[in-house]
């Protein structure tokens, strides 16, 4: 399981534009780098991430092997209703990670 970092406000009103970060812990080996052994080291990135509020998509990002260890995003939306968030991080070898926030949003 990986670690995450997910900072938005728990409460908003409704039309008011909030912002949201996002911080998952990994290591982003870009496949060009040799171990201490002399073998290159396999390449293991994440690359899609995306962000849903209430099952609209708002927020995708495509990684590539340039991309730093730990990704960090950061990124806006506007408060329309209460509801959840739920940020999905896919990569190699088959990782896929899932958070879920929920966000009051008042009148």
């Amino acid at each position: 399981m990986a670690r995450t970092l997910i900072n938005l406000p728990k409460n908003a009103r409704r039309g008011e534009v909030i912002e949201i970060r996002a911080l998952i812990a990994h290591v982003m080996e870009t496949g060009f780098r040799a171990g201490s052994d002399g073998r290159m080291v396999p390449r293991d990135i994440i690359h899609r991430f995306s962000c849903r509020y209430n099952g609209e998509t708002v927020f995708t990002a495509e990684f590539f092997p340039s991309t730093a260890a730990n990704p960090y995003l950061a990124f806006h939306t506007l408060a329309t209703e209460s509801g959840s968030l739920v940020f999905t991080w896919e990569g190699d070898n088959g990782f896929s990670h899932r958070e879920q926030v929920e966000l009051t949003v008042t009148g």
